[in-house]
């Protein structure tokens, strides 16, 4: 199991997430921009993470998002650089956008907490409360109503209460942590169950799942993004895997 390599010009088009395995992808100018391209983080030179293949196995394909941060450094990329303003402007006028940053941080921010002056003690993540608790402080920099305690309609003989429901923007955060009993399957299996309730709920038009896989736990993290995000009229699914 490894990361190929994925290359990417300088404003941030893909131009392939497999450099190592299929060379004959690879461009020295993006044919969209002209930009040059590049396949490793500028400052620490680690390689820019592309397609998760299993030596020997047929990879079934899903989507591999261009990373806005090194995921080894956590140095912006140039083309998130170029487009920071552009992003914020955006963010202002979407909520999601918002809280899709924020998850895709977050990984940083717990990271950043151990590194405390004189080893102060830290914030550790052990659980999903703890996901749920610092994923909280962070979201409240921008956004007011955040409540805990609504408890979703009945769905298959129960009712679940939501991780954290932002009120006036309908956006239900549902937290997740993978761990050694919660695998792939098992993870999928619950949020499709979270789906049947929450598409139920009143107050929730847009269900953003955020998984924290600290550990590498889940083998095709993409793939289940894909398999599990939706987009209609009455009811937004979207599922993203950290870091």
């Amino acid at each position: 199991m490894s990361y190929d390599v994925m290359q990417v010009c300088l404003n941030g088009h893909q131009i392939t997430t497999s450099y190592k395995r299929y060379p004959e992808f690879r461009k020295e100018f993006c044919d969209k921009c002209g930009e040059k391209t590049i396949t490793s983080c500028p400052k620490c030179n680690a390689n820019i993470r592309g397609e998760y293949y299993v030596v020997g196995v047929i990879a079934v394909r899903g989507r591999t998002p261009v990373p806005e941060y090194c995921h080894e450094c956590g140095a912006p990329y140039p083309w998130t650089e170029k487009s920071k303003k552009e992003i914020t402007q955006k963010e202002t006028a979407n909520p999601l956008l918002i809280v899709e940053r924020i998850c895709s941080r977050f990984h940083l921010v717990a990271r950043q907490l151990k590194d405390r002056y004189d080893n102060r003690l830290t914030f550790d993540i052990a659980d999903e409360y703890d996901v749920q608790d610092l994923l909280h402080a962070l979201l409240k920099i921008h956004f007011d109503d955040i409540r805990t305690e609504e408890w979703t309609p009945s769905y298959a003989g129960g009712s679940s209460r939501m991780d954290l429901l932002l009120k006036k923007e309908k956006i239900v955060v549902e937290v997740k942590m993978a761990r050694i009993s919660l695998g792939e399957r098992e993870l999928g299996n619950q949020l499709l169950e979270d789906i049947g309730r929450y598409q139920k709920h009143p107050d929730c038009k847009v269900l953003f799942c955020f998984v924290y896989d600290p550990e590498g736990i889940i083998s095709n993290p993409r793939g289940l993004e894909e398999d599990l995000s939706k987009v209609t009229k009455e009811f937004t699914v979207e599922v993203r895997i950290a870091p």
